[in-house]
């Protein structure tokens, strides 16, 4: 009975553990994008993060990202300094009023590769920006030694920010900024 119980416990061990996310590694990467083809990207820090892996089953957890932290990283002095705070202004994030966003991750489905394993998984949450949440569909992998990446392109105008989109004003034309925001997430394991 002693050995079954060890057993037992070295299993589940190994095949569930809780990650401890480096927070000052980690980071989130931006892109917006206008319809005329001009492209603007920056970063986010995080707050919080947690992270559980249970090893070719399944992910779970959650992130806490400080929007005051918002960065943008393809430009410089005054005009990085004006569309950040455009991007931090209630045409955009309201800041002010909602400095965080989270990402609540509510179940997982591992994808096994041709040798058995399970380093990618396709990921459904509830993602909360200005306090509106949506559900979004993600994937995160294994991207290298420690690090696994998750990219997550979400839709805007679900999250009443509403500059520049054409799902709120018409006439617009090469002015439109497009609704679809590319995050790419890359959270770096103790």
């Amino acid at each position: 009975m002693k050995k079954i119980l060890y057993l037992f416990i070295l299993v589940s061990f190994y095949s569930f553990s809780q990650q401890t996310v480096d927070l000052n590694n980690s980071s989130v990467k931006w892109t917006g994008k206008a319809i005329a083809g001009k492209s603007h990207f920056g970063t986010l820090s995080f707050k919080s993060a947690n992270l559980t892996i249970k090893k070719g089953n399944s992910v779970e957890g959650g992130f806490i990202v400080d929007m005051t932290s918002l960065s943008v990283d393809d430009l410089t002095g005054k005009g990085k300094k004006s569309l950040e705070g455009h991007l931090m202004s209630d045409d955009f994030f309201s800041v002010d009023k909602f400095n965080e966003a989270n990402l609540e991750i509510l179940g997982s489905k591992a994808e096994t590769s041709s040798d058995g394993m399970s380093g990618r998984y396709i990921v459904d949450g509830n993602l909360t920006i200005k306090g509106i949440t949506n559900p979004v569909t993600f994937e995160i992998s294994l991207y290298k030694e420690n690090t696994y990446r998750a990219t997550l392109v979400f839709d805007r105008s679900k999250f009443d920010v509403r500059y520049g989109s054409d799902s709120f004003f018409d006439n617009l034309g090469d002015r439109v900024i497009l609704n679809e925001i590319e995050l790419v997430v890359d959270l770096v394991i103790m």
